[in-house]
């Protein structure tokens, strides 16, 4: 007999392949690649003895014995997933939900974490979990239910729902050296700059400010956008901040504006989540609650 836990995997991929009658938007639905997907239905095909799928140049049809296989998993994982809803229901009905949510350490900490107070006390039977990173989430069965996200709002398989724009405008320690002589952006050139990995720099927005010919020496950089603004309270240098993340410095005086235009950013915040799965009610209260901070 062959062990379940080869089949299981394989079996998941193939009734997306069915329903679908497409590879590639298998994999788009399961977050895997196309061929990742070819490689589990071809074990399948491998483990049975038959052939399962048609593959001609269009696409992929299921041939009578994938068909027969299709309507058996699809009936066998509609029954789990029933299962699977009744003892969320029964964990909800016990008065406590979770949600998972990913996202930035800089939007977390910054923007999020000061107001989620206001959400505990609106659903005290809610608890969420944070996961923090700067790696795009995948969303598989051990995975978050949600992420909030910076970017264009366009990631294949998901849905997204817009939250807020952004901006860029230089900040500093009111310490910092040399900042007195700062009277518009061609003196802010001058001065020790930093960066984070944000996709617009310093070059675009000195562009922005109309200061043009100058020499950018290299900068000290940080891969977390909250590292970089501590560095910058602390008198490391100037930083290009977002408007989003640097509220708190700029309201507890660590950090000021100097001098010249914001600069309106490509990329906005996001919640988004995978298209084929709904979100579950704690989910759904979660992002509508942070739709309404975020306006």
């Amino acid at each position: 007999m062959t062990p379940r836990a080869q089949w299981l995997a394989a079996i998941g991929a193939f009734e997306a392949a069915a329903r679908h009658q497409n590879f590639a938007h298998a994999a788009e639905e399961l977050h895997l690649t196309a061929s990742a997907v070819s490689h589990h239905v071809r074990k399948l095909e491998g483990l049975l003895g038959v052939a399962l799928f048609q593959r001609h140049a269009r696409g992929v049809a299921l041939t009578d014995e994938g068909r027969q296989l299709a309507d058996a998993a699809a009936g066998a994982l509609t029954d789990v997933d029933a299962v699977l809803s009744a003892l969320t229901r029964e964990r909800t009905a016990r008065g406590v939900e979770r949600v998972r949510v990913s996202t930035l350490h800089s939007f977390l900490s910054s923007w999020l974490i000061p107001r989620l107070g206001r959400f505990a006390a609106a659903h005290p039977n809610i608890r969420l979990s944070f996961e923090s990173s700067t790696a795009l989430t995948r969303f598989d069965d051990s995975g978050p239910d949600l992420a909030l996200r910076h970017g264009l709002g366009q990631w294949p398989g998901l849905t997204s729902r817009p939250l807020m724009p952004d901006a860029l405008f230089p900040v500093a320690a009111p310490t910092l050296p040399g900042l007195a002589a700062v009277k518009g952006p061609a003196e802010i050139a001058r001065l020790p700059l930093l960066n984070d990995l944000a996709v617009q720099g310093w070059r675009e927005w000195f562009a922005h400010a109309g200061v043009h010919g100058v020499e950018l020496g290299e900068a000290n950089s940080f891969s977390d956008t909250t590292d970089a603004l501590e560095a910058a309270a602390c008198g490391l240098g100037v930083m290009l901040a977002r408007e989003v993340i640097v509220a708190p410095w700029l309201a507890n005086g660590r950090l000021v504006r100097l001098p010249g235009p914001t600069l309106a950013t490509r990329f906005s915040y996001f919640a988004v989540h995978p298209s084929h799965r709904r979100l579950t009610p704690a989910a759904a209260k979660f992002v509508e609650w942070v739709t309404r901070e975020a306006k």
